[in-house]
């Protein structure tokens, strides 16, 4: 499969096909990660969950902030 690089406002980027985006069950808006490797580049998604449930620790924390406080006594 092969693309071409185009010119999208003052960069350059690359459109990749839909059924790219299926295999990798993603969509507009999503992250990829980037790895270079001997052979050139692979594309992955970006797997969130950890920084998902960062937040909710951050969220549960600052609720529970001073019950928190003083259990840690």
């Amino acid at each position: 499969m092969n693309t071409t690089i185009r010119k999208i406002g003052n960069s350059e980027g690359v459109i990749l096909p839909k059924e790219v985006l299926d295999r990798l069950n993603i969509k507009a808006g999503d992250q990829l990660s980037i790895i270079e490797t001997a052979k050139g580049f692979t594309l992955e998604p970006v797997d969130d969950s950890f920084e998902r449930q960062m937040k909710a620790a951050r969220e549960v924390m600052d609720k529970y902030k001073v019950a928190l406080q003083k259990l840690a006594k």
